[in-house]
């Protein structure tokens, strides 16, 4: 049996966080989940995921600075998809410019859609 994909979830939305766990979780993934930027810091770096999926708009530090400073840190490797309201060109075009892997906007995805994504990362 091959060890499950471990996807760390950092989204401060508590409805949001619930159903993409329950999700999540159904799929076989190995979730931790984190309910702002700077858990989800401490997190992927202590957990070290597959695959981030990570909120832009975040008490405490906002998932662009967790990108940066995740993509700036040599030794991690993880794989990170921005699901993010925001869904303005800039704000796509920042989130891909500091390394993001794929760009979600959360009012045009299905949390299967949401789910195909990460499977296609991390397989």
């Amino acid at each position: 049996m091959k060890p499950q994909k471990k996807i760390l979830l950092v989204e401060d939305d508590d409805q949001l966080s619930k159903i993409y766990q329950t999700r999540l979780k159904a799929e076989g993934f190995d979730l931790k989940v984190a309910q702002d930027g700077e858990e989800g810091l401490a997190t992927a770096l202590d957990f070290k995921p597959d695959l981030i999926l990570l909120d832009i708009m975040m008490p405490k530090i906002s998932g662009y600075d967790v990108l940066d400073i995740l993509k700036n840190t040599p030794e991690f490797k993880s794989k990170i998809v921005i699901i993010s309201a925001l869904s303005q060109p800039s704000d796509i075009q920042k989130a891909k410019s500091l390394g993001a892997d794929l760009y979600l906007v959360k009012s045009q995805v299905s949390i299967a859609e949401v789910v195909d994504s990460i499977k296609s990362l991390v397989s």
